[in-house]
């Protein structure tokens, strides 16, 4: 006899195992995942659309760049068109025009028949050039030493350094001027520079910029027997190129806009600098600010050249600074 009471096994494909659900990984059932609003799917979704600004987003930033940009070239544009002024135009009227009706050079040529604008200039670069030259030598010198070099006391000259940012430079003219006074260099173009010659900032700025290379590169160049100057000059100084055009930028422009520190040390009008001889534009009755607004664009021009000839390397020096190589 045959026995008609034999197991039953699942099959594959049957209606069986059509009708029980595949388990998930995770324990969960098809049903358990299909009755979730989003899974894994649109867990994705909503990370891949984090990186898509929408149209409100792309508009508010736009607007916020567009007021940025207003308030910061806003009174450049202002006083560039007004040093192109006539003198027939009114600039004091309630509702002023932003475009020239009359417009004219005439003012700039004023400017020189008032002052010596070019002997100004001339100081003015030399100082420059003197800030210059000093912060790049003595600040790359610096931030060497404190970055790649092992030596005594090395943090705690790092920690003057920084302490030294928090201190305002009004803090210490007095002494300054004591000191150029006593070294026989007040009403000097030298004593002008001597103080802004190496700037904290800036030693700073090349320890930093020291620090993003391999110390495995100077390790190689110890063990084939080149000396610290040896790896200065030829592994350290290409690869900081960009960040010694930023601090030339940085003290050109703060020896030439400097303002505060001439008009102390200075008293012959001869050695005056451009922006301490602007002031003689102003007369003690009557004022045409025409004539200031085109001395203030003859004192833009030299740093607007400075930056277009530096500026490849300034940002090269930024991502120097901001980027761990």
């Amino acid at each position: 006899m045959t026995n008609t009471t034999s197991t039953t096994e699942p099959v594959l494909g049957g209606a069986a195992g059509a009708a029980a659900p595949a388990p998930d990984v995770t324990g969960a059932t098809d049903g358990s995942r299909a009755s979730r609003p989003n899974g894994r799917n649109g867990r994705k979704r909503r990370r891949a659309a984090w990186g898509v600004m929408s149209t409100r987003e792309k508009v508010l930033r736009y607007v916020l760049l567009v007021v940025v940009l207003f308030i910061t070239i806003g009174p450049f544009l202002w006083q560039l068109s007004t040093s192109l002024k006539g003198t027939g135009e009114d600039i004091y009227t309630a509702n002023p025009s932003f475009i020239p009706t009359q417009p004219t050079f005439g003012n700039y040529l004023r400017v020189g028949e008032a002052i010596p604008v070019f002997g100004y200039i001339g100081n003015s670069l030399v100082v420059a050039a003197i800030d210059v030259l000093g912060n790049i030598v003595f600040a790359t010198l610096a931030g060497f030493a404190l970055a790649r070099l092992q030596w005594r006391f090395r943090k705690a000259v790092l920690g003057l350094f920084l302490a030294t940012l928090v201190l305002p430079g009004e803090a210490t003219i007095i002494s300054q001027f004591v000191t150029v006074k006593d070294l026989g260099l007040a009403d000097s173009l030298v004593g002008v520079a001597l103080p802004g010659m190496i700037a904290a900032l800036n030693v700073l700025l090349m320890f930093n910029a020291f620090r993003q290379i391999p110390e495995e590169i100077d390790q190689a160049a110890v063990m084939d027997g080149a000396n610290a100057l040896q790896r200065l000059r030829y592994i350290s100084l290409p690869a900081v190129q960009g960040t010694i055009a930023v601090i030339a930028i940085f003290s050109f422009i703060g020896a030439w806009d400097d303002f505060l520190w001439p008009l102390i040390v200075l008293q012959s009008p001869d050695k005056l600098t451009l922006t301490v001889g602007l002031q003689y534009l102003q007369g003690t009755f009557a004022t045409d600010q025409r004539m200031i607004a085109a001395g203030t664009m003859i004192a833009f021009i030299p740093i607007a050249v400075i930056f277009a000839i530096l500026q490849r390397f300034f940002f090269k020096g930024v991502e120097e600074g901001g980027v761990k190589g």
